[in-house]
């Protein structure tokens, strides 16, 4: 009995590595996937390590380089006011990175996929409360709801960071943009849940009815086991699709909200400050590089993720193979 049992354990493996492996052989070969994959490896990277490949301190000024095209000394020209272009869209897609890396983690991931897998296999009062009050959210327009936090949130943040650093004498904390990006951070997490929660509560209903699942609580696993160990392992294809189709959305989401001044406020960059700055007509004609850089970086991200999302799904949805 032993050996069957371990028999049946090593085909299960073997099928499981067969199944990556044929996945990630269907994925490099999709050219799409791998040209999106470098262009997010590309831009990720050039903003974590923005302290040491920006040329200049983001804040640094020079009069007599003012609105300059792009030059030798600044490769995509200076602004208004004469900072360096190319160092403020390094500073500011770091904390693009950051701010929908950390949403992505906590509301995504963390909380949505716990819910899922409660919500799913728990029924009646449990999956009433979490899917209703998923309802609740998801009846608000998600970018209203997002302004309406982040617009009620930094107030009262600011004052306490403020308070922090006048009376326990750690300063800088507004400045290094702690507040900017837990409020914003926070205004996002507080939607970015119910999509995933809604996702794998779907796949759940069908999978705790599998004669796999009845087999493991007959064994004896208890609710978490059943949950993380035995359920979760197949809904992870189509929660990667959704991360990777929903990271483009939430890179919108975030320049949105610098762009209507709620984001990461100055003297830190944002992307949506600088397309902000550039957005008028007058500006277009007189500055274009001020819109090209910051355009290009953003356009570039929220394509690649939405373009690597569709191959994924290509290649991890068994109804696309």
């Amino acid at each position: 009995m032993a050996l069957t049992e371990v028999a049946e354990a090593a085909e299960i493996q073997g099928e499981r590595k067969g199944h990556l492996r044929r996945a990630m052989e269907r994925l490099v070969r999709k050219k799409i996937a791998i040209v999106c994959m470098a262009v997010l490896l590309v831009i990720y990277l050039a903003g974590i390590f923005a302290p040491l490949i920006a040329p200049y301190d983001y804040s640094e000024t020079d009069f007599t380089a003012i609105r300059k095209p792009p030059s030798w000394e600044h490769w995509a020209g200076t602004d208004f006011g004469g900072r360096d272009v190319f160092t403020r869209v390094l500073w500011g897609i770091q904390n693009t990175v950051i701010i929908t890396l950390v949403v992505m983690a906590t509301g995504g991931l963390l909380i949505g996929i716990t819910l899922g897998l409660i919500s799913g296999y728990f029924s009646s009062k449990v999956d009433g409360l979490i899917m209703r009050t998923g309802e609740l959210f998801a009846s608000f327009p998600d970018i209203l709801l997002v302004i309406i936090l982040a617009y009620a949130l930094r107030p009262s943040l600011t004052a306490w960071a403020r308070w922090v650093e006048d009376n326990i004498g750690i300063d800088g904390i507004v400045r290094s943009g702690v507040v900017d990006y837990f409020t914003v951070s926070l205004a996002l997490v507080s939607f970015g849940w119910v999509g995933m929660a809604r996702l794998v509560r779907g796949q759940v209903l069908v999978l705790k009815q599998t004669p796999y699942v009845e087999a493991a609580r007959a064994a004896g696993a208890g609710t978490a086991r059943v949950m993380f160990v035995h359920l979760l392992p197949n809904v992870i294809s189509i929660i990667v699709v959704s991360v990777s189709a929903g990271m483009g959305a939430l890179i919108g989401t975030e320049i949105i909200l610098s762009w209507l001044g709620l984001g990461i406020q100055p003297p830190r960059p944002s992307l949506g400050q600088m397309l902000l700055q550039a957005g008028s007509l007058s500006a277009l004609r007189e500055v274009p590089w001020m819109l090209i850089a910051p355009g290009a970086v953003a356009w570039s991200l929220v394509l690649a993720w939405n373009l690597l999302g569709d191959s994924l799904n290509d290649v991890l949805n068994p109804h696309t193979r």
